[in-house]
């Protein structure tokens, strides 16, 4: 008994599974390696005027994405871009793929990304698709974001140079 509860344990009871008729749920190559090596996990600071930050999440699943983009005000280009994700393994690969999909893109660019595009590159499931929308989603969110805190940093600069020459 305990020699068939380690065996299935470690797997090695799949053989019997299979003839069964129940096959276990495997992920894609790239869901697993997205998952065990992801890339560009970390944060950059919010209040960084050329950074976006796009917070979404999903109730129903509890997946919580923060994608973070950081922009090149001259060029418009994103520059880098960071994840943190908790969540499951095709909420993490989508996150991953994301932030190396949005690097070195013109900021117009990136927002034509679909979750569509990243659930086939990733092969996800259909009960998975909503990790890949959360991904466009977090995408958006962040251009949204930075957008704003550059409309918010222009027009406070402008202001406080128009007070400036009123003191005067």
């Amino acid at each position: 008994m305990l020699k068939h509860i380690g065996n299935r344990i470690l797997g090695l009871g799949q053989q019997s599974l299979v003839t069964r008729g129940v096959l276990p749920r495997l992920y894609h190559e790239r869901v697993v390696d997205h998952y065990n090596n992801p890339r560009n996990v970390g944060s950059f600071d919010k209040n960084d005027p050329t950074v976006g930050t796009g917070l979404v999440g999903a109730p129903a699943c509890g997946d919580v994405m923060k994608l973070q983009i950081k922009v090149d005000d001259k060029t418009g280009k994103i520059t880098d871009a960071c994840f943190k994700t908790f969540g499951c393994g095709s909420a993490i690969a989508s996150s991953s793929v994301a932030t190396e999909w949005v690097k070195g893109r013109q900021m117009e660019e990136v927002l034509s990304i679909k979750n569509t595009e990243i659930a086939k590159h990733l092969s996800l499931p259909p009960v998975k698709l909503h990790c890949s929308m959360l991904a466009e989603d977090a995408i958006k969110a962040a251009v949204k974001d930075y957008e704003v805190k550059k409309a918010k940093f222009s027009g406070g600069a402008g202001s406080a140079s128009t007070e400036k020459v009123a003191d005067a």
